[in-house]
């Protein structure tokens, strides 16, 4: 139950993200800057293992979890919430495209049909005009952010199971994470400057980001995961996606357009049968 716990509290700490940040005062470079700093330096002072980032494959997984980590702020202060999480939700699409060629692993025809009704899903949410506001100014290029956070991601993922392959250390992963952070820290501070005028309260936040929402989280998943079984895990962490959408409905009033809400369901579906039908494998 211990380890269902951990996942589950992951999973909520993961999903607060693009609430919180639409609550601070501080441009999307700042936010993507800031807390990437944090993030990396809680990882380095709570796993010891993490502090050794700097082989080449450790870097080069970093760069696409950098990416990830600027596009995912980004996406957000320019569209909502429910948007940029679900974009970002179908990774699954490319890892069955990138799959088969980079990984060896093999393409099933029930992949094939699951890839393209979250392609349908995706496109969706480029169907029409959604009509901007103080917290979502360009959800289009929001919108388009939030799809190569997808990508991105999926790169991520790709990379760290690369890195769990061979002899590489077992703490290869970790330290691919706090590189993601130092990498996406660096690229980002130079447009951090100067700072927007703030209050404590949003520091306050960014300190949450790096530290919870992104640190604590981290280490939450991955204890989790020593006891969950790989189905179970990845059911338990679509309540990331979900309650994403619920919290920024709660605190920001959001409420996404009918096609981006009829993607976001079709993303949903499509995750869920691609799951389910790894148990059958």
């Amino acid at each position: 139950m211990s380890h269902r716990l951990s996942i589950l509290a992951a999973a909520f700490l993961f999903s607060s993200g693009g609430t919180v940040i639409k609550a601070t005062a501080l441009t999307g470079w700042q936010i993507a800057a800031f807390r990437s700093v944090l993030a990396a330096a809680f990882l380095w002072l709570a796993v010891s293992g993490a502090r050794r980032f700097w082989a080449p494959h450790t870097l080069l997984v970093g760069v696409a979890y950098a990416s990830t980590l600027t596009l995912f702020v980004l996406a957000n202060t320019l569209t909502t919430v429910a948007n940029t999480i679900f974009l970002q939700s179908t990774a699954p699409m490319y890892l069955l495209v990138f799959g088969p060629g980079l990984l060896k692993e093999p393409l099933r025809l029930s992949d094939i049909s699951l890839t393209l009704v979250m392609g349908l899903g995706m496109a969706l949410f480029f169907v029409g005009t959604e009509t901007p506001t103080a917290i979502a100014t360009d959800p289009r290029l929001g919108n388009l952010l939030g799809a190569l956070a997808g990508v991105s991601w999926a790169l991520t993922i790709l990379g760290l199971r690369w890195l769990g392959t061979g002899d590489r250390p077992p703490e290869a992963g970790t330290q691919a994470v706090v590189a993601g952070n130092v990498i996406a820290a660096a690229c980002c501070l130079p447009m951090a400057f100067p700072v927007v005028p703030t209050e404590w309260l949003d520091w306050g936040l960014m300190a949450y980001l790096g530290v919870f929402q992104i640190g604590v989280a981290y280490i939450l998943m991955t204890r989790g995961m020593r006891g969950v079984p790989a189905l179970e895990a990845s059911l338990l962490l679509l309540l990331e996606p979900v309650a994403s959408a619920f919290w920024a409905w709660l605190f920001h009033g959001e409420q996404p357009g009918p096609w981006s809400l009829a993607g976001s369901v079709l993303i949903l579906a499509a995750t869920v049968l691609r799951v389910l039908a790894g148990r059958r494998d």
